[in-house]
């Protein structure tokens, strides 16, 4: 059994709210309610979700310098 691409995106944005919030990111794992879907794959029933409240300017971008392949 595989993982489908809703699943694996579930996976990934609770590692972003694990990331954000700066906590652990197992009790987030197991409140995921998991189903097969039409195509014999797991899927989730109960997607994390959060909301960014805080909203970041840059100024002076003109000073900022790159490095490499930037």
């Amino acid at each position: 059994m595989k993982l489908s691409d809703q699943a694996l995106g579930a996976l990934m944005m609770a590692l972003q709210k694990s990331l954000l919030e700066q906590s652990d990111i197992v009790p987030v794992l197991k409140e995921l309610e998991f189903q097969n879907d039409q195509n014999g794959n797991l899927s989730v029933i109960n997607p994390p979700n959060f909301k960014i409240e805080e909203k970041h300017e840059i100024e002076n971008f003109d000073n900022f310098e790159t490095i490499g392949s930037d």
